[in-house]
């Protein structure tokens, strides 16, 4: 182990309730992340998450820089579930998400057959209040979860649908890069989706995916799934009071299910997000803030919140299914 790896575990502050804390003086957040890049990646695989504070970041540019210097490798988002902007150098913006409701804990894009390892998140700018990305460690997660479900979950794996139109959640062109409808087949074939047009022109879409993965360098098993933040249970009941009645269950623009097709019911999902929240680890985020997460081991969420808030997100690392022993990857009807 170098000196410089050794340092920086040692500098790295753990307490309760809160992520892995590295306070450093970085005059230039760009080469002192070149200089610690390999020692702060040793911190996450140690860990799990770790925030960085002190490195001062400002802008988009300083930002997408210090992420490429991180990251084996960013990556473009497929299948996204809420707009976001993508911006230079793999940066993008946080997911529209209304300021005012919570996002549950997930693992970004755990539904897809090649999903981020690294997430990397930037503050440009602080909420007056909350707004806390929070982490839970997906292997504590599991184990703290009753059995028989997750037994369930681990044989039939969980089943995502999704309904794409021009209203609500993401529309095809911001989920597939494209609204033609031959590509959006070729790459749902690709991609183990089950895909059907409806009358009004709409698109309805299934993909049965693992709840629980190992994972690529630990072998551990973790909870890794968006089984809860995508069930229509977690949504504001107003809000999903008004899309049942425009849309019916089955037009939601996203909902999940058991691998074998039953609903969910709102006791699970609440017991699901009972458990993260008893394992959710938050600080406040500060001007010039930088989060990394170990997309797999460590899920993420975000709090509501009031004011101004800019956070940068970098996708990095793709990991295959295949390479988490995942073995549901097909569908389902």
């Amino acid at each position: 182990m170098s000196s410089s790896t050794s340092l920086l575990r040692d500098d790295v502050v753990l307490s309760e309730g809160r992520p892995p804390l590295l306070d450093v003086a970085a005059g230039d957040a760009r080469e002192w992340t070149t200089r610690h890049r390999d020692a702060l990646r040793a911190v996450v695989a140690e860990h799990g998450a770790v925030l960085v504070r002190g490195l001062g970041l400002r802008d988009r540019a300083q930002t997408g820089a210090v992420f490429q210097r991180v990251a084996d490798g960013l990556m473009a988002e497929k299948e996204a579930f809420a707009p976001r902007e993508a911006y230079a150098d793999g940066v993008h913006s946080s997911t529209a998400w209304p300021a005012n409701q919570q996002m549950c804990m997930h693992h970004e894009l755990s539904y897809t057959l090649e999903f981020p390892g690294l997430m990397l998140f930037a503050c440009l700018t602080a909420p007056t209040g909350g707004g806390v990305t929070g982490t839970a460690d997906a292997e504590a997660v599991l184990a703290a979860l009753p059995a028989e479900l997750t037994e369930r979950f681990e044989r039939e794996g969980w089943l995502l649908t999704r309904s794409y139109n021009d209203e609500i959640g993401a529309t095809l062109e911001e989920a597939f890069g494209t609204d033609d409808r031959g590509a959006i087949e070729a790459y749902c074939r690709v991609h183990a989706i089950e895909y059907a047009w409806q009358d009004d022109g709409s698109l309805h879409t299934r993909q049965r995916r693992s709840a629980v993965v190992r994972h690529p360098v630990t072998g551990r098993r973790c909870w890794f799934n968006q089984v809860a933040f995508l069930n229509q249970w977690t949504l504001e009941e107003e809000v999903r009071d008004y899309l049942v009645d425009v849309y019916g269950e089955d037009g939601l623009p996203f909902n999940t299910r058991y691998g074998n097709g039953d609903p969910i019911g709102p006791d699970v999902v609440e017991t699901i997000n009972e458990v993260y929240t008893a394992h959710t680890r938050r600080e406040p985020w500060q001007a010039g803030d930088l989060l990394l997460v170990d997309n797999i081991r460590t899920a993420h969420s975000r709090e509501p919140f009031q004011g101004d808030r800019e956070i940068l997100v970098g996708l990095a690392d793709p990991v295959r299914f295949s390479d988490v022993s995942a073995t549901l990857e097909g569908n389902t009807r």
